[in-house]
């Protein structure tokens, strides 16, 4: 089965910076696998889901989308990667235009990507809506009138709305509290069975991470130093990384 993305031997170098922020990475994407990358901060987690996304092109190695290039310049590959790829990022207030209605936030990727107007729109609008159990009269309100959790479900509306095969989600629970962190990784489990949906989540929670993904890649000072199904790399980790990131994780005492 071809992946769906997949990054082959992708480096990256910021100008100017002494040491790549990717190097040599390589993982796959595969349908239906959902997938976690995690590392310490500065680990090239976020710079692997920016080429992922096609917001950053690799200066070495490649990004794959359906075992094909990302080619930018490609017009209508890059249409294509849109309609199948959307992304959820860490702070769901600065992500959503406080301008904009719900309905219009949400509705964006369905005008932007000429695949539904009028009340076309408007029913996906109310679809997505309601698959994130947000109420009715949501798509009439603005983002400052909800909480932290419902302003994360109302970005997960609008990544869902086109009916995208991956979600590429950056920290989408960091900035919440415990109880709406649960909330929020069980509605994308919940989405990932039901639409079929490949999440890939960016964390620091390993937590996280267990609960969702059934892959797992460890980041470390930009490079690959372990991946594998998450049962086997979080519960029997080879690499001393690994083990000192899964030492590091607050124990309550008994």
């Amino acid at each position: 089965m071809t992946a769906i993305l997949e990054l082959r031997d992708a480096g990256f170098r910021y100008r100017r910076a002494a040491a790549p922020a990717l190097d040599s990475v390589s993982f796959a994407v595969e349908p239906g696998r959902s997938l976690g990358l995690v590392g310490e901060s500065g680990a090239g987690k976020t710079t692997a889901l920016s080429l992922l996304l096609g917001l950053t092109r690799p200066t070495s190695g490649v990004v794959l989308f359906d075992g094909q290039p990302l080619d930018p310049r490609d017009r209508q590959q890059l249409r294509r990667f849109r309609r199948t790829v959307q992304p959820v990022f860490q702070d769901p207030y600065s992500s959503l235009d406080p301008r904009q209605s719900v309905g219009r936030i949400v509705g964006e990727p369905l005008a932007s990507l000429g695949i539904a107007s009028g009340a076309d729109e408007r029913d996906r609008v109310a679809q997505a809506l309601e698959e994130v159990a947000l109420p009715a009269d949501a798509a009439r309100r603005y983002p400052h009138e909800f909480s932290g959790g419902q302003r994360q479900r109302i970005a997960i509306a609008r990544a869902i709305v086109s009916r995208p095969r991956v979600l590429l989600a950056d920290e989408p629970v960091s900035a919440l509290d415990v109880t709406t962190r649960i909330q929020i990784i069980d509605l994308l489990g919940e989405l990932a069975a039901r639409e079929e949906l490949t999440v890939v989540m960016v964390s620091h929670d390993l937590g996280v991470v267990a609960s969702l993904c059934a892959e797992t890649v460890v980041l470390q000072g930009g490079r690959v130093v372990e991946q594998g199904e998450t049962r086997t790399v979080l519960g029997a980790p080879r690499d001393p990384y690994t083990q000192r990131l899964l030492a590091s994780v607050p124990r309550l005492p008994v």
